[in-house]
């Protein structure tokens, strides 16, 4: 890879005002390389190049913006081994997940190339006579993506392509914590036949360029995944401008179990759901709502199957659960096991920290009972490997403690009854619902986002994602009288 430490500006490779060490948290004598961190006066320029790009691109022919896009995605499929193992290499999850993400990230871009071509709008008659009605969507002009750090490259694909697709300029600022997968992207969409200054790369903190973006008048739309923190933060700058915006922000998403569950299939969905992506992810299920009359036997099932997870170097073979992205993320997961204990959880296994061979955030997961949605670890966004089984007596009960909850992004229910099942789906509080499934996966061509503290405007991916990229126009043509 080269250009490592730079910022992509108005179509060239510029070095940035300072640059930060990205580490391996795997071994943190690591130090996969030194990244730009970008001046507001950069922004400035970016912001700039972009708002005459944007207008080249719309007006460029469809199938030259399909093929570009298609290419994006291809290339991405077929490097997905080794922006894969990039990807694992500087955020910390196993190689076989990042390998993954890059895959299904171009999976994106291939999917909004197809979108592309998909250009249906409405017609109508007037209620006048002689007059016909042409509606119709157009971009919305530049548009600020702000992506986290748990993926890196996923979460900024389904943001970037739709964004290319629809006809706007981007302006990409990713996480601090994964610059060298913003940079492999980057790289890859610099290549093709667009115009200068229509895709900028701008890293650098949050407070900084984050705050920039969301504050300037240049910028159309905003399209961000963080905390809830961060994004009421974010909604605050862009309502002054009334930029339009969309937030995905925190969850504390639970996984009920009902008595009449298969139990490899709850034990199978739980885990993965709790401790994929070492947890790192706000579709984790942090709370397992568990009827009574199982839940000695399902307790006794997950703790063997938490203990048996391999923790290791995300690039080793075999390596299950990764270590924390950051000192940061692992403290904090260490503050939460503390205070689990405090509020009276009983900590069946794991949530210590360990020392393996190379120096590294390693954690092992945590399997808690004795919950109740009082708690703050059963509140809180934990954004780590542990679970809380909370016990409740029947279906309604844990209907009631699933939706006890400020937020709203996925639920999920493990049970044989189709009626138990349907009325979850229709009564869970949350934008997404898994039946019999893990909380965490969801595919791209179908809406996602959740309620509540968890989002905030128009879903993503699929078709919806027209609806933060596009505007609408509605025009009257007269034809006079015949």
């Amino acid at each position: 890879m080269s250009n490592l430490s730079n910022n992509y500006i108005a179509g060239d490779w510029v070095k940035g005002a300072s640059s930060i060490s990205n580490i391996n948290p795997s071994n943190t004598n690591d130090v996969i390389g030194e990244f730009a961190q970008a001046s507001n006066s950069q922004l400035e320029d970016a912001l700039n190049s972009a708002q005459v790009a944007q207008r080249q691109w719309a007006a460029t022919g469809l199938e030259q913006r399909q093929a570009v896009l298609m290419k994006i995605g291809e290339e991405m499929m077929a490097r997905s081994a080794e922006l894969g193992e990039l990807l694992s290499r500087e955020e910390g999850k196993p190689v076989a997940e990042g390998k993954g993400e890059v895959y299904r990230a171009g999976q994106f871009f291939t999917y909004y190339a197809a979108e592309v071509l998909r250009q249906g709008g409405d017609t109508a008659d007037s209620v006048r006579p002689n007059i016909e009605i042409d509606v119709r969507r157009e971009p919305m002009g530049t548009v600020a993506i702000i992506s986290p750090w748990n993926f890196p490259t996923a979460t900024a694909s389904w943001k970037i392509a739709p964004a290319l697709a629809f006809g706007n300029a981007v302006i990409w600022k990713p996480a601090n914590l994964t610059p060298a997968s913003a940079v492999a992207l980057t790289e890859i969409i610099s290549k093709q036949d667009i115009p200068k200054g229509l895709f900028n790369l701008v890293m650098g903190s949050g407070s900084s360029i984050g705050q920039s973006l969301a504050e300037s008048p240049k910028v159309h739309a905003i399209s961000f995944t963080g905390s809830y923190d961060v994004g009421r933060q974010i909604a605050g700058a862009a309502a002054k401008n009334l930029t339009k915006f969309q937030l995905e922000l925190g969850s504390k998403n639970p996984l009920v179990v009902m008595d009449d569950a298969d139990m490899d299939v709850a034990v199978a969905a739980a885990t993965g759901g709790a401790f994929g992506s070492t947890g790192q992810k706000c579709t984790a299920s942090s709370r397992l709502v568990v009827h009574a009359s199982i839940h000695d036997e399902f307790v006794e099932r997950m703790s063997q199957s938490t203990s048996a997870l391999k923790v290791g170097d995300a690039l080793q073979e075999g390596t299950q659960i990764g270590p924390a992205a950051s000192q940061q993320q692992l403290d904090s997961n260490l503050k939460y096991m503390a205070l689990a204990k405090e509020e009276g959880c009983e900590v069946v296994c794991g949530g210590n920290k360990l020392e393996l061979d190379n120096p590294g955030f390693y954690m092992q997961p945590a399997l808690l009972i004795g919950g109740n949605n009082s708690m703050r670890v059963n509140r809180e966004e934990l954004f780590a490997p542990m679970a809380c089984v909370i016990k409740v007596a029947d279906y309604e009960e844990a209907l009631s403690v699933a939706n006890d909850t400020e937020f709203g992004l996925v639920s999920g229910i493990i049970t044989q009854s189709l009626s138990r099942a349907s009325h979850f789906r229709r009564n869970a509080e949350s934008g997404c619902v898994m039946v019999n499934l893990p909380t965490a996966g969801t595919d791209y061509h179908v809406p996602f986002g959740g309620r509540k503290n968890s989002s905030f405007g128009p879903r993503e991916q699929g078709t919806y994602a027209k609806e933060l990229y596009t505007q609408v126009k509605t025009s009257y043509i007269s034809s006079g009288n015949p």
